[in-house]
């Protein structure tokens, strides 16, 4: 019996990886149905999610070619150097840090700051601009069921049709969940605070990744004279930090913040997420694939969790685009394993990469705060591991899909 599919692609989730997903199928040659559990508006609203993104320089050009930096205008502010250094709370920094300038791999920033509710806003212009694209939203997906084709019953009763399923629905994810794939992970006992900040001197485009005994205390700077900061503390002294009113809370701010952008002060509410490891044991099953969050999630050190989405999402639509190209079965396990290989060790070295940096400098243990001192100092006296490093934290390094390179899918 045929296979009567309304579109190819059915993705579950329309947040930071299931819409640009969407457009990189789209702009493919395929159709595509996505299915989200948020209104538009909700998803988009001030007060939804205060984030940033550190948009790496590689991820820019998958944005750029996906038609979304065009509905970014004014909104994405420029990394032009981090600074990683180590320290105590009030005692200040370590004389030994490590710099990375974007002047010493090319002209392109470093990457781009921009606020999670603005990539959200750009990306359902984009896909409103898609033909190819139907959204449905605000709607729950109760079920999938898979055999010569993926069969999908809203909570509404309706029914979406598609060759292909890819969840994209974040780290609790249902689809992920009903699929029997397990996880493997654990609880950092760390909370991530987030705020806004707004200060009198200019920041330059500097980001700033400070080691604390706590955890690291990143501030990301903000279009204008203001910055994001992702601010790292065990869980039970966050929710002491968190209980404060504005003005002690202000005072904790500054005494990690400094002075050296001239007077500060947090505006706006304040935000807080617990930090886990997440890492799904299988990407894929037959007609199924995760992406993003769905299939890991990792601490937010050096800011790398939406980049990994990104070259998630990137991968994914070029497998799936290519096999379509083909003549191939695009929900085959064999074309979907291409996807789970090209992204699994990526993901899984990365992850555990930023839980040893975090276990590392996240304590005020003698040895290793010497240790970790001198490990900056060094690397920023060797020039080639310097840029070594900014091209991983750009996401230029390794098998790039297409949409990295800045080219088509």
């Amino acid at each position: 019996m045929t296979f009567s599919a309304d579109s190819d692609v059915l993705i579950v989730g329309g947040g930071l990886a299931g819409l640009p997903l969407a457009l990189a199928c789209a702009q493919g040659g395929l159709s595509v149905t996505v299915v989200d559990v948020l209104d538009p508006a909700t998803a988009t609203d001030a007060k939804f999610d205060g984030r940033v993104s550190a948009i790496a320089f590689a991820s820019c050009r998958m944005f750029e070619r996906l038609g979304v930096t065009a509905h970014l205008g004014g909104r994405m502010q420029p990394i032009n150097d981090i600074m990683v250094s180590d320290g105590r709370v009030r005692d200040g920094a370590s004389p030994l840090f490590l710099h990375f300038d974007h002047k010493e791999i090319g002209d392109e920033p470093l990457g781009n700051l921009i606020e999670n509710r603005h990539i959200r806003i750009a990306l359902q212009k984009a896909v409103e601009a898609e033909p190819a694209i139907r959204l449905i939203a605000p709607q729950t997906v109760k079920r999938v069921e898979y055999g010569a084709g993926v069969t999908a019953t809203l909570a509404n009763g309706d029914k979406v049709r598609a060759r292909l399923c890819l969840a994209a629905d974040g780290r609790n994810s249902p689809t992920r969940e009903a699929a029997g794939i397990r996880t493997v992970g654990w609880d950092y006992g760390q909370t991530g605070i987030v705020c806004t900040v707004e200060h009198e001197l200019p920041h330059e485009g500097v980001a700033q990744e400070y080691f604390l005994p706590g955890g690291p205390f990143a501030i990301l700077p903000m279009v204008g004279n203001r910055a994001s900061l992702v601010w790292t503390e065990k869980t039970a002294d966050a929710k002491a930090i968190l209980a404060l009113g504005d003005e002690a809370f202000a005072e904790e701010m500054r005494a990690r913040f400094g002075d050296y952008l001239g007077r500060c002060a947090p505006v706006g509410p304040r935000w807080s997420y617990p930090l886990t490891l997440q890492l799904a044991r299988d990407y894929v099953r037959p007609r199924l694939a995760l992406v993003g969050d769905a299939a890991h999630g990792i601490h937010p050190i050096a800011g790398q969790g939406l980049n990994l989405g990104l070259r998630d999402v990137a991968a994914a639509a070029e497998v799936v685009v290519d096999a379509a190209r083909l003549g191939l079965d695009i929900g085959a396990l064999d074309v979907l394993e291409r996807y789970q290989r090209w992204r699994r060790f990526d993901n899984v070295a990365l992850s555990l990469l930023m839980d040893g940096l975090n276990r590392l400098f996240s304590n005020d243990i003698g040895p290793l705060r010497l240790a970790r001192d001198l490990g900056l100092g060094i690397v920023n006296e060797v020039p080639p591991l310097r840029r070594f490093f900014m091209r991983h934290a750009g996401g230029a390094v390794g098998d790039l899909p297409r949409l990295l390179r800045g080219e088509a899918v």
